[in-house]
């Protein structure tokens, strides 16, 4: 959703239309001492077996061809101001590089249906190239990779990207252009009443499936490629009369489960293995459970993202609003319910800097360990704004909190993890296969503890500029336990 020239969310809108269907959570959450004073944080994740003895269905973890549990840490990468012949040339091996440099393993890439198909029917085999290229620089530096069919504001009929001007339809609508704050263009009739074409136009939606079966035929069998997001924070038009969370909620179940449904149809055609990503709308960052109903396909995520509308406009964070909490909530509904896995797709305010925002990112962080199989921040890019580095490659403030010690892949069923800045512990009952931790750069170093019938590749990992990663082997069947700390 962010527009990183366009920063100003419309926060007296939503206020005003959320007020009185979602008044504030009360209260924040106790912290739990123990963690507290050693820095290890537990993710709050309640072992599988417990959940189900307690008669309460669980999120299932996102897994790889393997069978092993994949827990993804990583950044947005995009290029929303070239597009064209220009398109994607923003983006870069730098960018996956530093990403691995780091410790991180995943990005979520943005592409444009505008660019793809520029013209109905007809489709740039160049823009599929510069998508390849990218992808070629992810695949070298180990970090998977989700395609992401991005748009805001619906596209650039409305001057902004993503659904191509010739499936634009407005009924000849208003729109009011907003440039200091964009996200209430959303709320202008002409871009609601296109997002009601796309979703209800039977050539529109042809024209959509037949995109996707474009891409997926095209990056079906690419090792970097995990899954595909099908649209990001689709909206949708309100009715007279109705509240933002109540048309958030129709909009979901009428419109944006049937529009999953065709196009996981249309990727099914052409690609078997990728994980399918779905979000909600953006309304679920108001504390408002979605109203997406089943999506029939074994590889299902449920991807939303998390933005809290104060803060996007400039606010700090304020721990005792209660909003980590009554997010937590809202989303952890659905993939309970549907029993599918859970990626947040973007996250991360824009004034990273401001007195409580280290605080923030730690609430945050423990929050998503509790229930996400992971993340990825907003964005990976040098400079400011939501850049994640300065121009000179460097975290910026409070930015680097998301750079820890984790496993990007378990060889087994997790009974428990704890997170901590610089400490990761993980138990599980070993399968065949190779558990990978990935440990970021760290000026003392490393040290790995095994308990249980395991082997680490190595039990201590010196201090460097790079991250490192650490294998463990085990006997299958065993109780392994791990332990990352500072040497």
């Amino acid at each position: 959703m962010r527009n990183r020239t366009r920063t100003t969310v419309c926060a007296a809108v939503l206020t005003a239309l959320l007020a009185a269907a979602c008044p504030p959570f009360a209260g924040a959450a106790g912290r739990d001492d123990r963690a507290a004073a050693t820095g290890e944080r537990a993710s709050g994740a309640v072992p599988e077996p417990a959940r189900e003895a307690a008669g309460e269905p669980g999120i299932p973890p996102l897994t790889d061809g393997l069978g092993r549990v994949l827990t993804l840490r990583g950044w947005n990468v995009e290029d929303k101001a070239h597009r064209g012949d220009a398109a994607l040339s923003a983006v870069t091996e730098r960018h996956f590089r530093d990403l691995a440099a780091h410790g991180f393993g995943f990005a979520r890439l943005l592409v444009f249906w505008d660019d793809l198909e520029p013209e109905r029917g007809r489709y740039s085999e160049t823009y599929l190239r510069k998508i390849e290229r990218v992808l070629g620089w992810a695949r070298k530096h180990r970090v998977r990779v989700v395609i992401d069919a991005h748009q805001d504001v619906f596209g650039p009929a409305f001057g902004h990207r993503g659904v191509p001007e010739w499936a634009t339809r407005t009924d000849g609508l208003p729109f009011t252009p907003r440039p200091g704050d964009w996200f209430s263009e959303y709320f202008e009739p002409a871009v609601q009443r296109a997002f009601t074409h796309l979703y209800e136009d039977e050539d529109l939606r042809r024209a959509q499936a037949a995109m996707w079966r474009v891409l997926a035929a095209r990056f079906a069998d690419h090792p970097a490629v995990l899954g595909y997001d099908l649209i990001n924070e689709p909206m949708g038009e309100l009715r007279p009369g109705e509240d933002l969370p109540a048309a958030a909620r129709r909009i979901e179940a009428e419109q944006l489960t049937p529009m999953y449904r065709r196009l996981a149809r249309a990727v099914r055609a052409v690609d078997r293995d990728a994980w399918l990503f779905v979000e909600p709308t953006p309304i679920v960052g108001e504390g408002v459970p979605t109203g997406l109903g089943r999506v029939d396909d074994p590889k299902v995520v449920y991807a939303p993202h998390f933005y809290d509308t104060a803060m996007e406009a400039g606010a700090d964070y304020d721990p005792a609003a209660g909003w980590i909490e009554a997010y937590e909530k809202a989303v952890v509904q659905y993939p309970k319910r549907y029993r599918v896995p859970v990626v947040v797709g973007e996250w991360g305010p824009l004034n990273n800097a401001l007195p409580h925002m280290g605080l923030f990112y730690r609430d945050a962080l423990a929050s998503l360990n509790r229930y996400a199989s992971g993340w990825a921040g907003y964005v990976w890019c040098y400079g400011g704004g939501y850049c994640a580095l300065d121009a000179e490659g460097r975290f910026r403030t409070n930015k680097g909190a998301t750079a820890a010690p984790y496993a990007p892949a378990v060889a087994g069923a997790v009974r428990a993890e704890a997170h901590g800045p610089e400490t990761y512990r993980v138990t599980y009952t070993a399968r065949p296969g190779v558990t990978e931790l990935s440990l970021p750069p760290s000026p003392r170093g490393w040290r790995v503890a095994v308990e249980g019938r395991a082997r680490p590749s190595r039990a201590e990992v010196p201090a460097g500029e790079r991250a490192a990663r650490v294998t463990v082997r085990a006997v299958p069947g065993a109780t392994v336990t791990v332990r990352v700390g500072p040497r």
